[in-house]
């Protein structure tokens, strides 16, 4: 067992470059703590967004990074069953603060409840493109807007990972998705990957497309991670009573109110994020969901492009660069 790992760390915010590795002494797992052999990380957004300095958290510095990876477990801490050695798991999102743990490196300790196991027909690659793209699509879909047969769900930045797992649940609970793309470049993949619609929003109107495809009606549920100006189009594209869930803010930029829009139809305008649906009971029921669709084929994490641990930086300006459809994956 080598007495040392090689661990991606960051120690001032910025631009991708700021990733370092730095070789650290193998860490041992604490109270209720696991030790993962990495074997696959997945890139989110957050990621990003953490390491500039403009995410939820503020970076304690030098800090890991990382939220998702697949692997082995190798050692356990005190309070958690020996039995788990040598199982295949995946690390769940919004269940641990990245500036108490990361799993950017060759090695990951984590707490013990944030693993899970997977389908065992899913790869590694696929086992870390899980947990964040279905949980966050499972929080604001089925959790807060009970999507159902015969609803209209506008999915913005439809090509990302959640995108593209909103459009396969959207699919599953019987609905009809519509996606919304910048430009034409992804609406022929979009329709592959099962999306009822796609509007491309630098040749389109996207209400009044919106408006067509639901013959006057407007979508029921809008799922975002945009936010500014495009708020007051979803408002704009919304049905009567409809649900905005607003879950990001690539935009970067003041977003608007749209008030009058929301008083006249009677809106719902919600921040979410996937901690919020972990730290409920429905948190168990979610993770069941997920896995009974991944067994059964009904849900596959697409993958993008696969890049070497050696290569983290290239990834994440591969990610920066906005042009991949599904989930960014790095192997350890």
């Amino acid at each position: 067992m080598p007495t040392t790992a090689k661990i991606v760390r960051f120690h001032k915010t910025g631009g991708a470059e700021v990733l370092q590795f730095d070789e650290l002494p193998l860490p041992a797992p604490g109270q209720n703590e696991v030790r993962l052999r990495v074997k696959a990380l997945g890139l989110n957004r957050a990621d990003i967004m953490y390491r500039s300095g403009h995410y939820l958290e503020t970076p304690i510095l030098p800090s890991k990074s990382g939220y998702e990876a697949s692997g082995i477990i190798e050692a356990v801490g005190h309070g958690v069953d020996s039995s788990w050695i040598g199982k295949t798991v995946s690390t769940v999102p919004g269940t641990f603060s990245l500036n108490e743990y990361g799993v950017y490196g060759e090695v990951a300790v984590v707490p013990f409840r944030s693993i899970a196991e997977y389908p065992s027909n899913l790869s590694y690659e696929e086992g870390a493109s899980i947990w964040m793209q279905y949980l966050t699509s499972y929080g604001a879909l089925i959790w807060l807007g009970q999507v159902s047969k015969g609803d209209f769900v506008l999915i913005t930045a439809a090509s990302s990972s959640v995108g593209v797992a909103s459009i396969q649940l959207v699919k599953v609970q019987g609905g009809a998705s519509i996606a919304v793309t910048r430009t034409a470049a992804k609406k022929a993949r979009l329709l592959e990957l099962g999306a009822d619609h796609v509007i491309i929003t630098d040749e389109e109107d996207l209400a009044g497309k919106v408006n067509e495809i639901t013959n006057g009606k407007g979508a029921r549920v809008s799922f975002d991670p945009i936010g500014g100006k495009m708020l007051e189009l979803l408002a704009a594209a919304a049905a009567h009573k409809g649900l905005i869930v607003e879950y990001g803010a690539l935009a970067s930029e003041q977003t608007p109110y749209p008030l009058f829009t929301a008083l006249a139809k009677s809106l719902t305008i919600r921040g979410y994020v996937v901690n919020e649906l972990t730290q409920e009971k429905e948190f168990q029921d979610a993770k069941q969901y997920i896995f009974d669709h991944l067994a059964s084929g009904a849900f596959k994490p697409l993958i993008d492009r696969t890049f070497r641990f050696d290569d983290i930086v290239e990834a994440h300006r591969y990610m920066e660069a906005n042009n991949q459809v599904g989930k960014i994956v790095v192997t350890v």
